[in-house]
């Protein structure tokens, strides 16, 4: 095998394997390689809106139990209204 044949060979080889890495999603950060899966990346977001969501009711909830009855009435009448 001459020189020429050997680099054609590599080029070839390289281009194969990053044909593959993209088919199957792989994407290189730093030293290390993971696998992106569209379909846990459309479970992540949903899941982060749910937390977003669940601190929200979670800071609500704190809030009305710390104030005072007057005040504990309002916010439940204003939740009700929602």
């Amino acid at each position: 095998m001459n020189p020429f044949e050997m680099v054609v060979l590599i080029v070839a080889i390289v281009a194969i394997a990053n044909v593959f890495r993209a088919k199957y999603g792989v994407i290189r950060r730093g030293k290390g390689e993971e696998f992106r899966n569209p379909s846990t990346d459309a479970e992540n977001r949903q899941l982060r809106e749910e937390l977003r969501t669940l601190k929200e009711r979670v800071a609500t909830l704190e809030r009305i139990a710390t104030d005072d009855s007057t005040a504990l009435d309002r916010e439940i009448e204003r939740l009700r209204d929602r």
